[in-house]
């Protein structure tokens, strides 16, 4: 049995909520900023720079949430769950409610 010790899985969760923080942060500035940027002031550069940016922390995003499953600290739901909550706008804001 692989069973994580206490510290290491606060690690983990602390690395997941974080990142999940960014990507939220992200997200909103990708939909609020850039998005207008690029169809209401001609800048489309806004989208490739701050979409860029999303892309790479929605990866690492998703990548914590398979490293919790695969180190059993997550079941089936809350990734399900987590995946969700990081497609919605302000979704992720509310990920320390899916570890209660």
């Amino acid at each position: 049995m692989n069973e994580l010790s206490m510290p290491e899985k606060n690690k983990d969760i602390d690395l997941f909520l974080k990142i999940g923080k960014w990507e939220g942060y992200s997200y909103l500035l990708l939909l609020l900023v850039a998005m207008p940027l690029k169809y209401f002031a001609d800048m489309p550069l806004a989208v490739r720079y701050v979409g860029s940016l999303h892309g790479v922390l929605f990866v690492a995003f998703i990548y914590t949430i398979v490293v919790l499953f695969n180190k059993k600290s997550f079941d089936m739901l809350q990734s399900i769950k987590a995946l969700i909550l990081s497609i919605i706008p302000f979704g992720t804001f509310f990920l320390k409610k899916l570890l209660k």
